[in-house]
């Protein structure tokens, strides 16, 4: 009888062993990124959770400090080498040595004669030549930003309020396949290093990683919102960000309107 109590008691001690093992708890995780190369710190390295959406930047030693919790997803991103995701395990919160490398990418640049335009020196003819940019933005009452369309013409505003109505499917289908999507936008942002990460970047790799949509998907939302096939190629990630939110927002803001309508009917 002594036997079965103590082996139920061992059973009881593993158990709630276990279980203070598996809780995930939100901790400061301090690292060091590395040039895989070199072994040297590398400063200015972006680091976001992409958990929590929390962001920050290594120091001068490659030192970082960020708020991460077991299993949460690392992204590390610097210019010129190749971004890495690091999955946070229990084993770096304990050994307070961990070191993150990241490798720089090698580019094989073959001779480029650069010519955008035929310059003549004559700043009167040289003016005619240069690229109009035809996408015109118009502003709608009650709505915080204008929106782009492509021709200045009479249906071109409605090209625009049809453009807001339209994307409720898309958007919803999107989104509302993942309800956390839209609070995580709002997180992104709020946060001033991630948003200062998104000002820097042209390629959209963090926006997918943060939002978990693909590259297409951004391209058709702001399709859809009727931006400009030139702003969607040149924007930066941060107005990339802020375009999806406010089309986003504004079709709510519309939406709820026509709602109201229907109810006082």
């Amino acid at each position: 009888m002594k036997k079965y109590i103590l082996l139920l008691f061992t059973g009881i001690s593993f158990f709630g062993f276990s279980q203070e093992e598996t809780i995930t708890e939100t901790k400061e995780f301090n690292a060091i990124v590395i040039n895989a190369q070199s072994d040297t710190p590398m400063e200015s390295v972006h680091v976001v959770n992409l958990n929590q959406v929390k962001g920050t930047i290594t120091n001068e030693k490659g030192e970082f400090t960020i708020p991460a919790a077991v299993n949460d997803t690392l992204y590390f991103t610097y210019l010129g080498f190749k971004s890495q995701k690091i999955r946070v395990t229990n084993d770096m919160f304990k050994f307070k040595d961990t070191k993150i490398s990241l490798t720089e990418l090698a580019f094989a640049l073959e001779e480029v004669i650069v010519r955008p335009y035929q310059l003549t020196g004559y700043l009167e003819i040289d003016v005619k030549n240069l690229p109009v940019n035809n996408a015109y933005q118009y502003s709608i009452s009650g709505l915080s930003v204008g929106y782009e369309a492509g021709n200045k013409n009479p249906n071109a505003v409605t090209k625009v309020l049809g453009a807001i109505l339209n994307p409720a499917d898309l958007l919803r289908n999107l989104f509302g396949k993942k309800p956390g999507q839209m609070r995580k936008l709002r997180q992104v942002k709020e946060d001033d290093e991630i948003r200062n990460l998104l000002a820097s970047k042209f390629d959209r790799e963090t926006l997918t990683e943060l939002l978990q949509l693909e590259k297409v998907d951004i391209e058709d939302i702001l399709n859809n919102c009727s931006y400009s096939r030139s702003f969607i190629k040149t924007a930066n990630d941060l107005q990339i960000l802020d375009a999806i939110s406010g089309c986003y927002e504004d079709f709510k803001v519309l939406n709820r309107d026509k709602k109201g309508k229907k109810a006082k009917k």
